[in-house]
C-alpha cells in the first residue's frame, strides 16, 4: 500500500475528529482500595497495528500481530483504519479515531509518516507491520529506554466490573500519564469480497473494539472499578489497559499495561 502523509489525509478529507462523548464520556468509573491479583507477566511491549482491509500489503502484517499476541510479554492489538474504504471495500472494523491516533503519533515524532500496515511499539517508535525483525529490534530498542513500560499495572475481572490498579513508578522521572482501557475481540474472520484484497478471508486478532478513557494518574498508586457494561459488545472477549504519558491528541511514551479475558 502506498504510503499516505498527514498531508495527503487533509488532501482527501478523511481527517476524523475524535469523538469527545466515546473517548472521555460518563464510565461510572470510581476510585477504590483493593487488593488485586498480580498479572502473570509483566508486559516489556505494547504493539499497535494500523491496518486496513483494502490494503493489499497487510495481511502479514495481521498474521505477525496473531503470532505475536500468543507472547505474554507483548500486548499486540490491531486498529484498523478508514481512510482506505475510497478504494473499493469498505473495512468492516474501521474506526476514525484510530486514523486520528495514527496521525497523532506522525506529529509526536515528526516525521509524517502515516501508512500501512504501520506498527507503533511502545508509542514511540514506528516500523512496517510486515518486518517481524524490524518490529522485534524495535521493542528491544523501547525496553531499554527510561520510563517505557517502568509502570506496573494490574487488573482483574470481579462479577460485573474490571479493578484496574496502576503502582507507582519504577523511573522517578516517570509521574504522569493518562489510564486507558480498551475492549478486544481476540479473533475476528473477515471475507472479503471487493478491493485489493478481493477474495481472500483475513482473520484480524486483538481487533480493539473501543477505547475510554479511565483516569489521570498521578505518579502514586491508585486504582479504579470500570463496569462492563461500558466494554462489551457483540465479540469482545478480551481487555487491555495501558498508561501512556501524555494525551490523546498528544500520545507519548507507553509506561505500563495490562491484559485480561473477559471469557
Amino acid at each position: 500500500m502506498t504510503t499516505m502523509t498527514a498531508s495527503h489525509l487533509v488532501s482527501r478529507n478523511v481527517i476524523s475528529r475524535w469523538s469527545g462523548a466515546l473517548w472521555s464520556g460518563a464510565l461510572g468509573i470510581c476510585a477504590i482500595v483493593a487488593v488485586i491479583r498480580p498479572a502473570e507477566a509483566d508486559p516489556r511491549a505494547v504493539v499497535e497495528l494500523f491496518t486496513s482491509q483494502g490494503c493489499s500489503s497487510c495481511p502479514p502484517a495481521d498474521k505477525i500481530i496473531g503470532d505475536l499476541s500468543s507472547d505474554p510479554s507483548i500486548i499486540a492489538l490491531s486498529m484498523p483504519i478508514d481512510y482506505w474504504d475510497y478504494l473499493g471495500w469498505k473495512d468492516t472494523l474501521a474506526d476514525s479515531r484510530f486514523s486520528a491516533r495514527q496521525r497523532a503519533y506522525s506529529r509526536m515524532r515528526g516525521d509524517r509518516e502515516v501508512y500501512t500496515p504501520q506498527v507503533v511499539v511502545n508509542g514511540s517508535t514506528h516500523v512496517v507491520g510486515s518486518d517481524r525483525t524490524g518490529i522485534e529490534s524495535a521493542i528491544g530498542r523501547t525496553d531499554n529506554g527510561t520510563g517505557a513500560m517502568s509502570v506496573p499495572v494490574t487488573m482483574s475481572l470481579a462479577g460485573k466490573q474490571i479493578n484496574v490498579s496502576v503502582a507507582a513508578s519504577k523511573e522517578p522521572a516517570v509521574s504522569h500519564g493518562e489510564v486507558w482501557i480498551c475492549s478486544i475481540a481476540k479473533s475476528v474472520p473477515i471475507a472479503i469480497s471487493r478491493g485489493e484484497n478481493r477474495g481472500q478471508q483475513v482473520i484480524y486478532h486483538n481487533v480493539v473494539r473501543n477505547l475510554l478513557k479511565v483516569g489521570d494518574w498521578t505518579g502514586r498508586p491508585e486504582s479504579w472499578t470500570v463496569p462492563l457494561e461500558n466494554l462489551t459488545r457483540d465479540g469482545v472477549d478480551g481487555a487491555v489497559v495501558y498508561v501512556q504519558d501524555g494525551s490523546r491528541e498528544k500520545p507519548g511514551p507507553m509506561l505500563g499495561a495490562a491484559y485480561t479475558s473477559l471469557h
